[in-house]
């Protein structure tokens, strides 16, 4: 398995394979951008630095991949880099989680974090983190690449568009609908519905600046 991302939440990841008891003799990273890395982390893991070497790395020891990055696009983009380079994107999940037992969906390349809760019938799209110890109510549904960060509570019967990004401690009341790619500030009270394309900060939040749209062709 290759983890994206060689340095803080990659190793956030690692612990939770070492959790789960996969096999780290089959984990190497990726990282061709920092250049203070060493050849290998913690004297095991080798540090994956072209996309040569990650599809050599495919074709020899296995194919499968984590994203062990924050941030919405740049998680998309990764996840879609090493896809057409014939990896197949999985979730982790940390057994120090507890997730209900009915209508939980989650989908592919999720990383749900220790002490999260997530409650029944929530719907978690591709790609998304949820951080640790946030919780997620019932009938609660989040996005494709929506990033929650540490300690985030989001109430029953939320909607979340893909793309947002949700700031420590930030709480959405029930029946919240964020639009995609919606940026809420840290500690920020969602009280009310927020339009897409929107960075909303406050006690209550409210909107104090429209982002400018994403569209997937062009990432």
């Amino acid at each position: 398995m290759v983890i994206i991302g060689a340095k803080g939440f990659g190793k956030e990841v690692l612990e939770i394979l070492h959790q789960n008891k996969y096999d780290l003799d089959k984990v190497s990273f990726f990282d061709n951008i920092s250049n203070d890395l060493p050849e290998s982390l913690y004297n095991k893991f080798p540090i994956l630095r072209s996309e040569n070497a990650v599809k050599e790395f495919f074709e020899r020891v296995e194919s499968t991949f984590v994203l062990g990055i924050g941030g919405p696009l740049n998680r998309y983009k990764l996840a879609s880099m090493f896809a057409k380079l014939g990896g197949n994107l999985m979730s982790i999940i940390s057994p120090q989680s507890n997730i209900g037992n009915f209508g939980v969906r989650i989908g592919d390349g999720v990383n749900l974090m220790t002490g999260t809760t997530v409650t029944n019938d929530v719907e978690i799209g591709t790609g998304s983190l949820i951080n640790l110890h946030c919780t997620i109510g019932h009938d609660s549904i989040l996005g494709e690449f929506v990033e929650l960060s540490p300690g985030v509570h989001v109430s029953g019967n939320c909607t979340i568009g893909d793309f947002c990004n949700i700031g420590t401690n930030a709480v959405l009341l029930p029946k919240i609908t964020l639009g995609e790619n919606v940026i809420v500030g840290a500690g920020a009270v969602v009280t009310k519905d927020v339009p897409p394309n929107s960075l909303v900060v406050g006690l209550p939040a409210k909107v104090v600046k429209e982002l400018s749209p994403i569209f997937r062709k062009n990432l």
